[in-house]
């Protein structure tokens, strides 16, 4: 108890934490510092590619330790340049260069600023971005003017301006909002934290063609849908598009703090030397792992597991009487408006399952990519045990 009343004390308050201390875990289950095993169905909310003490991505952070954990970017880092040539070779046709810093919210001010110096450089005036409504592209001042819902704004205005909303799917609404200084479209594939709301296929290859047009750069959030998170390598790639900077986080370290920017290089090279940095960004211990969840991810089949694994997990959701959204291993559901998705979430702790919340009233799914059918099944029926003690059901 002592120990809680410590966090009170000395922790910012900005964080509604459970009252649970997890000691360890292994594979897609967690331990508590009373012995109780969780079935981790959020994976530190699409964090944990790998799972917990996964043998390689353990042993590569373990034996990265004893050697070098940071040198700053004045000298060349091997494994960097490795996870950056995977990353390159393995989108935007391999058109791409990339650049690191430490999560999803640097990463898209990254592409921001990217975005705004291209334009620069070329000596055109354009500083406008349009994003959508009820998405999330991080919490520095820039992202969450970026970021569509007035939430995660109030009480830090003055905003920067130059950001308009648009309404995902709804192509007329963003071409209302174009202009001559627009420079950029901001987008998630599927809205994360807004609801697990993906986008249309025609929306999207028309917004593609629209951006084409416009002269318009095109960068997707991939944050929390890359690294495999919905069966291929980013989101975009179930498309017929082509953006020009894509933002990473999340999944790519497997739990170490890592972000990346994937842009063309012909907007790239407009970020000379000093005109942009991270401290910690690419560093050793970061980019091992990162290196060591891309080699994991990109082998045979694996993919291929995580889109069946997906079907598995929508079917079991859609024999609940759920209309479950996403793609892969990124999946949510609406609860009726009489009940709280929080409270479900809370009951399904009790229960040894974790499962996240997001957006209007919605259960995210969003478990580590190596769980297997079995587990699926058994978070799916312990779900459902919660659902008929609370006289839970679907509309």
């Amino acid at each position: 108890m002592s120990l809680l009343k410590d966090a009170e004390n000395y922790l910012m308050p900005n964080y509604a934490r459970f009252n649970l201390f997890f000691e360890r875990g292994e594979g897609v289950y967690l331990y508590d510092d009373k012995g109780n095993k969780y079935l981790d169905m959020l994976a530190g909310i699409a964090v944990n590619t790998l799972g917990y003490n996964h043998p390689r991505l353990t042993e590569a952070i373990c034996q990265q330790a004893k050697n070098i954990i940071h040198i700053s970017n004045l000298f060349q880092i091997k494994p960097q340049i490795e996870v950056a040539k995977i990353l390159a070779e393995n989108s935007l046709n391999g058109k791409g260069q990339v650049f690191f810093c430490n999560s999803g919210a640097e990463a898209n001010e990254t592409a921001i600023k990217l975005a705004r110096k291209y334009f620069y450089t070329k000596g055109v005036n354009k500083y406008e971005f349009i994003s959508f409504k009820n998405s999330f592209h991080g919490r520095t001042l820039a992202t969450i003017t970026a970021t569509g819902q007035p939430k995660y704004q109030e009480g830090f205005e003055p905003l920067p301006e130059g950001f308009k909303y648009a309404e995902i799917n709804n192509i007329k609404s963003v071409k209302e909002l174009i202009t001559d200084k627009t420079a950029g479209i901001i987008i998630e594939i599927i809205q994360g934290e807004g609801g697990i709301n993906p986008v249309e296929m025609e929306f999207i290859e028309e917004l593609y063609n629209l951006t084409r047009k416009k002269n318009i750069l095109l960068i997707v959030d991939e944050v929390q849908t890359g690294i495999g998170r919905t069966g291929k390598l980013f989101a975009y790639q179930h498309y017929n598009i082509e953006p020009d900077i894509i933002t990473l986080a999340k999944g790519l370290g497997g739990g170490v703090p890592i972000g990346a920017v994937i842009g063309k290089k012909e907007i790239t090279e407009t970020f000379t030397a000093g005109s942009h940095g991270s401290t910690f960004g690419g560093n050793y211990l970061a980019t091992v792992s990162a290196r060591t969840v891309l080699e994991e991810i990109l082998k045979d089949n694996f993919l291929e597991r995580v889109k069946v694994k997906g079907e598995l997990l929508k079917s079991l959701l859609s024999e609940l009487g759920f209309k479950p959204r996403g793609l892969g291993l990124m999946v949510g559901i609406t609860i009726p408006e009489r009940f709280k998705a929080i409270d479900i979430m809370k009951e399904c702790l009790k229960e040894g399952l974790i499962v996240g919340v997001a957006g209007n009233n919605s259960l995210r799914f969003t478990p580590p990519l190596i769980i297997t059918e079995k587990e699926i099944e058994e978070g799916i029926n312990i779900l459902k045990k919660v659902l008929e003690k609370m006289k839970v059901k679907s509309n």
